[in-house]
C-alpha cells in the first residue's frame, strides 16, 4: 500500500467510529444523559474524514503513485463513510430513509459497473460526475450534522426544523446528481465494447 492508500484507510476507521460516537445517546441514554460532549467529537470526525479525502488524492497525484488500486480503493472508501454518516441521519429522522435506499441502490450499482469494468482489464477510478455527487454528498451531510448538533445540544429548536428542510433538499439534488454519474459510468462501460 502507498502512503495515499494508508491515508484512505483511516476513513475505514473512522466511519465507525462516527457511528458509534453517534447513536451511544440514543441507545444508552441512561449512561450518556448530556449528549453535548458528541458534538466536537463527531465534527472531528467528519472533518477528518473528508480532510483525508483531499489529501489522499493530493499525495497519490504529487508521488506520482496513482494504482488501480487506488482508483477503486478511494471511491470504495467514501462511499462506506458517506453511507455511516447518511445511515445515522436517517436513524435520526434528520435525512428521508427513501433518498438512502436510492443512495444505496446507486452505489451498489457502480460496484458491478466497475467490477465488469475491471473485467474488460479497465479500473475505473472516480469521474467527473462522481466527484460533483461526492461533494452534495458532503454538502448534505454537513448541513445534517449542523441539525445533529442543534438538537443535542438543545438549541435552535425553529432553525434546526428549517435546517432539516434544507438538509433534505440538498440531499436530494445529491441523489438527482448520483443517478446522472451512474449513467455516465454506464456510458464509458458501453464504451469498452462490453455486451
Amino acid at each position: 500500500m502507498t502512503l495515499a492508500d494508508r491515508i484512505t484507510s483511516v476513513r475505514l476507521f473512522l466511519a465507525p467510529v462516527f457511528f458509534v460516537i453517534y447513536l451511544l445517546p440514543r441507545f444508552f441514554p441512561s449512561v450518556f444523559t448530556e449528549p453535548a460532549w458528541t458534538v466536537p467529537v463527531l465534527w472531528i470526525l467528519f472533518l477528518g474524514s473528508e480532510f483525508t479525502d483531499m489529501l489522499d488524492g493530493f499525495i497519490a497525484r504529487k508521488r506520482g503513485e496513482v494504482s488501480d488500486f487506488g482508483k477503486l480503493y478511494d471511491p470504495f472508501a467514501d462511499t462506506l463513510t458517506q453511507l455511516t454518516y447518511f445511515l445515522c441521519f436517517v436513524i435520526d429522522g434528520i435525512l428521508p430513509a427513501l433518498l438512502f435506499l436510492a443512495v444505496i441502490y446507486r452505489e451498489f450499482s457502480i460496484l458491478l459497473v466497475r467490477n465488469l469494468m475491471l473485467k474488460k482489464g479497465v479500473a475505473m477510478g472516480a469521474r467527473m460526475g462522481g466527484k460533483i455527487k461526492t461533494v452534495s454528498y458532503i454538502a448534505a451531510a454537513g448541513l445534517a450534522l449542523v441539525v445533529s448538533s442543534l438538537i443535542r445540544l438543545g438549541i435552535g429548536a425553529d432553525f434546526y426544523r428549517i435546517l432539516t428542510i434544507a438538509a433534505g433538499v440538498v440531499f436530494g439534488v445529491s441523489v438527482i446528481f448520483a443517478v446522472i454519474s451512474f449513467f455516465d459510468y454506464v456510458s464509458v462501460y458501453r464504451k469498452t465494447g462490453s455486451k
